[in-house]
């Protein structure tokens, strides 16, 4: 019983976005799906959250004030405690030289801003395994 309570662990998904209106709608959407999330308003706040709380995974914008989303990355994965945890970049830019820059600094996957984002979203971190075992049909049901 114990090692199925570890297992069934709720994921911490850590969302760096300077829209409060788009943060919103990522949060409701991941709460559906069973994940814990925080929220960060820039970079600058999402690399010091992201030391404190360790998320499974960070989903970040790439434009922000104060610090955009590449060099909160590289302060990320530069940091050793920080440096394993996941990065998907949500974007509306597709240019190939952001793309690259983005896999360069490790970034693991890009989302482009679009109405479709949230399901890319979930097929990313199903991806990443950061489901349990009955959380996927959890969130598909609650989408039907």
């Amino acid at each position: 019983m114990r090692g199925s309570m570890m297992e069934s662990r709720v994921k911490t998904v850590l969302v760096v976005e300077d829209s409060p209106s788009q943060a919103i709608t990522i949060q409701l959407f991941l709460e559906q799906s069973g994940f814990k999330v925080l929220w960060a308003p820039d970079g600058s706040v999402g690399v010091l959250m992201a030391d404190e709380y360790l998320p499974d995974v960070i989903v970040m914008d790439v434009e922000m004030p104060v610090m955009d989303g590449f060099e909160a990355c590289k302060a990320i994965k530069e940091n050793p405690r920080t440096a394993g945890i996941p990065i998907v970049m949500l974007t509306v830019r597709s240019e190939a030289d952001c793309l690259i820059k983005g896999m360069e600094l490790g970034i693991d996957d890009f989302i482009p801003k679009d109405p479709f984002s949230t399901m890319v979203l979930m097929g990313t971190l199903s991806q990443l395994g950061l489901f349990d075992q009955g959380q996927e049909a959890r969130g598909a049901d609650e989408k039907a």
